[in-house]
């Protein structure tokens, strides 16, 4: 295959591709526009992002006010107790989000075809 063969393939995968994405694009305006549903602006893959971003920040937080505590850079114990509390609940709700989706993972493999 020659260099001008392939760069001219690529480029018909390019726009078939395009087209493609174009036409599925359509599809979905026209199944919105027929059903009344709007998408939300954000998906369900980037709150779960951002909230497990949330939680280890909350946990890298909580461990650097211990540390500080440790140092004696931080005085107010109560505050290290609240960041620790804050970092705790949050891992327990992320915990508890998986064993629910593996549990809906679970069932619906289960389930007959």
């Amino acid at each position: 295959m020659s260099a001008i063969s392939g760069v001219s393939s690529l480029q018909s995968i390019q726009s078939s591709q395009a087209n493609a994405v174009a036409k599925t694009d359509s599809m979905k305006l026209k199944l919105a526009e027929a059903t009344g549903f709007k998408p939300a602006g954000v998906s369900f893959a980037e709150r779960l992002g951002e909230s497990l971003n949330s939680v280890a920040e909350a946990q890298n937080k909580a461990a650097q006010s211990v540390k500080d505590y440790e140092l004696g850079r931080e005085q107010d114990l109560s505050k290290v107790m609240v960041e620790q509390q804050i970092s705790s609940l949050g891992f327990q709700l992320t915990l508890n989000v998986r064993n629910k989706a593996l549990s809906a993972y679970k069932e619906i493999m289960n389930m007959p075809v």
